[in-house]
């Protein structure tokens, strides 16, 4: 979710993710009171030295088209942060040896773009067996109809609950210590490539 939204689409997506911008902000705080994890899993835009106090600062600038909605959505210091270079979140990145270390086995999937990135973490985060609830208040595409082929694709063929953030009943986090979490929230963002 972390974007300065110069790309393809960019200035399209700003209005549906908006809406899922505020819905994923109250899901958060949510989460937050019950104990899970929030884990941003974010494009890198292809800066390898990149870190997440330069991405945000980068996003946040006055200049961007989406910096109050960054800002609104920013990662907190008690939240994890993985860069990925592509549009699954588990590709070539570190979120999979973190949800292990974590014992994580429940997501919730939250972000933009709803057919491409959420699209295929759900992708990869099914065939790695975790169960999923993927809000269907709390994704976006430029189109509204990406979102609904998105979304009849998590029901149908990943069986993926995607009920309103409002409505779905989530899991609680286990009374463990810290690093050791039944559940977390990933957010992400649209890959620019």
């Amino acid at each position: 979710m972390i974007s300065d939204f110069r790309f393809e689409d960019g200035g399209r997506l700003l209005g549906p993710f908006g809406r899922a911008a505020r819905n994923i902000a109250a899901l958060k705080r949510r989460a937050g009171v019950a104990g899970i994890p929030a884990i941003y899993v974010n494009d890198n835009f292809g800066r390898w030295r990149s870190d997440v106090r330069s991405l945000v600062a980068h996003c946040t600038h006055p200049s961007r088209p989406g910096a109050a909605l960054v800002r609104l959505l920013a990662p907190t210091r008690e939240d994890y942060f993985v860069l990925k270079p592509r549009h699954s979140a588990f590709y070539a990145s570190a979120l999979e040896a973190l949800l292990s270390f974590m014992g994580i086995r429940r997501l919730i999937i939250t972000g933009v773009s709803s057919h491409q990135c959420v699209l295929f973490t759900a992708n990869d985060a099914y065939v790695r067996q975790y169960e999923m609830k993927i809000p269907r208040d709390c994704i976006a595409a430029p189109e509204a109809r990406q979102t609904r082929f998105a979304l009849r694709y998590f029901e149908m063929v990943l069986g993926a609950d995607t009920r309103p953030s409002g409505k779905a009943r989530y899991w609680r986090a286990p009374r463990q210590a810290k690093q050791r979490r039944s559940f977390a929230a990933l957010q992400g963002r649209t890959s620019q490539t």
